[in-house]
């Protein structure tokens, strides 16, 4: 899809699992160069262990605590000094903080290092590059930040303010940067099956789901990929500041017939 005579050099943070392996697979697909980083050691991130071996000269993978503002610089810094560019950055990392608007100092304040504060110093730190390669960020935040069910504090919170720190690249940065958001909603990862397996009846409540989703299905981690790879594309390049929605139709219903 894309138009470079040349790889591109593509940061995806959080590509030990879920959604992140599956949109560092897809740029990979796309013939592009792809520098991941999760928290996990590589010794105990076994799908990036198999896209190293199946990649060896276009998938660099690093052990990253995005908490850690120093530990983002020094990622950076050292891409920047393996390939001389950055193309693109697709900041994924992030975890559920289900605490609840109870939550204690603890849990508010590692929810937004990690769901909010990494995403704006990983852009922070790669913008020179992207300046010079007229890059694009891209943000993936979550629908939680349109709307949210009791319990899900602070996470929607921080999730919601990724939407506003979209908006301030995009009009900060522009038009040498390019920035965009993407919301995904229920994506079949392992991280979701597990909570499917936490119920009496995990079968259950994984039909029950996915009768919530109007196009019958709840998502497939690659679409997200899909999107991502569609979105740093020229296709794409009059899409900036906004932060799109892919959720099946979830969020289009009022209210679900079982909760009436």
């Amino acid at each position: 899809m894309t138009n470079q005579n040349t790889a591109r050099v593509v940061i995806v943070t959080g590509t030990s699992q879920g959604i992140g392996h599956a949109i560092a697979q897809t740029y990979l697909n796309n013939g592009d160069i792809v520098i991941g980083c999760a928290f996990s050691p590589l010794n105990k991130a076994p799908l990036a262990q198999k896209m190293l071996a199946e990649n060896p000269e276009r998938y660099f993978y690093y052990s990253v605590d995005v908490t850690s503002t120093e530990a983002i610089k020094q990622f950076v810094n050292e891409v920047e000094i393996l390939f001389g560019r950055i193309d693109v950055v697709v900041s994924n990392a992030g975890k559920n903080v289900f605490k609840g608007i109870d939550c204690e100092e603890s849990d508010w304040a590692h929810n937004f290092d990690l769901n909010l504060r990494s995403h704006w110093y990983l852009a922070k730190c790669a913008r020179p590059a992207l300046q010079k390669s007229k890059g694009v960020i891209v943000i993936i935040t979550s629908n939680h930040a349109f709307s949210t069910m009791p319990g899900c504090a602070p996470y929607n919170i921080s999730k919601r303010a990724l939407l506003s720190l979209v908006q301030s690249l995009t009009i900060e940065w522009g038009p040498e940067i390019r920035t965009v958001g993407i919301a995904p909603g229920f994506i079949d990862t392992d991280g979701n099956q597990t909570w499917f397996d936490s119920h009496a009846d995990g079968k259950a409540a994984r039909e029950k789901t996915i009768k919530k989703h109007p196009v019958g299905r709840i998502g497939r981690p690659e679409e997200v990929g899909d999107l991502c790879l569609f979105l740093t594309s020229d296709r794409a390049g009059f899409i900036a500041g906004t932060t799109i929605v892919m959720d099946g139709g979830r969020s289009a219903i009022m209210q679900d017939e079982d909760d009436a």
